[in-house]
């Protein structure tokens, strides 16, 4: 047997309910998915273009970049389509799961935080759904980032999606924010997945690529710090150009990471 389908198997039959049932943040993440060898595709399985890690992590009201990263937790990892099928079998349900926790399916080598080089010049388009949509929407997303459905190259990171209270969000990132090509081909991809009315709002975040910058921009903005959870926000109407600009007294204002 091969050391990917032991880890895998560890980390379905072991780590992932630990992770799923309980309220701590620190159960520890014993999979380094930087040391995993490469996957293996067998003859008879599709080979996705990228291989992908899937994410899980649980959010606290405080929390600073160093306690998030170590918060990450890896459920498992596919290079085929019939890989992604195996472990999306596994997987709780997104209405399973309790509030404020995330999801994250991202090409290998590329972390599920704001500061990671592939994400620091990048944002994200960010969907709030209803609890009865997001299980379709989440399985939507997946599949259409795994078959390169969104035409923009490499600009895809990857998606996560977070459960809330009373509703959940679904967000996919993209490494640069200025390219306006990509980022409207993104929402343009979006709303014909699943089938967004063309008059509903989206909404496009910047992620920060600096915390410092961070840090002094929520002051003007009044914002105590906390660490790096803030991004900046304005919002998006279909058909109407957006602008993206380092000058944050541009923008509609910071807001905490929820």
């Amino acid at each position: 047997m091969s050391m990917e389908k032991v880890a895998t198997k560890q980390y379905e039959s072991k780590v992932w309910p630990d992770l799923v049932d309980s309220d701590d943040s620190d159960v520890e993440n014993e999979i380094d998915v930087e040391k995993l060898p490469p996957l293996e595709v067998g003859p008879n399985e599709n080979r996705l273009q990228h291989t992908y890690c899937l994410w899980f992590s649980r959010k606290g009201t405080q929390r600073a970049a160093t306690d998030y990263s170590k918060s990450l937790h890896v459920v498992g990892r596919c290079a085929s389509v019939q890989q992604w099928w195996s472990l999306y079998s596994h997987l709780i349900r997104p209405t399973a799961l309790k509030p404020y926790r995330e999801l994250s399916l991202f090409k290998q080598g590329i972390k599920p935080m704001w500061e990671d080089p592939a994400n620091s010049k990048g944002g994200q388009w960010l969907i709030r759904l209803r609890k009865n949509k997001i299980e379709r929407a989440w399985e939507n997303v997946c599949m259409a980032m795994l078959g390169e459905q969104f035409l923009v190259g490499d600009e895809i990171c990857g998606i996560v999606l977070q459960t809330k209270y009373p509703e959940d969000s679904l967000s996919v990132w993209n490494r640069t924010a200025t390219d306006m090509t990509s980022t409207t081909r993104i929402r343009d991809t979006l709303r014909r997945i699943l089938n967004i009315p063309i008059t509903t709002t989206m909404e496009y975040k910047i992620h920060c690529d600096s915390l410092k910058y961070v840090s002094n921009a929520c002051r003007q903005c009044r914002v105590p710090p906390r660490g790096s959870s803030y991004l900046f926000h304005y919002y998006t109407f279909y058909g109407s150009p957006y602008r993206p600009t380092n000058d944050y007294r541009s923008f509609d204002g910071c807001r905490y990471r929820e």
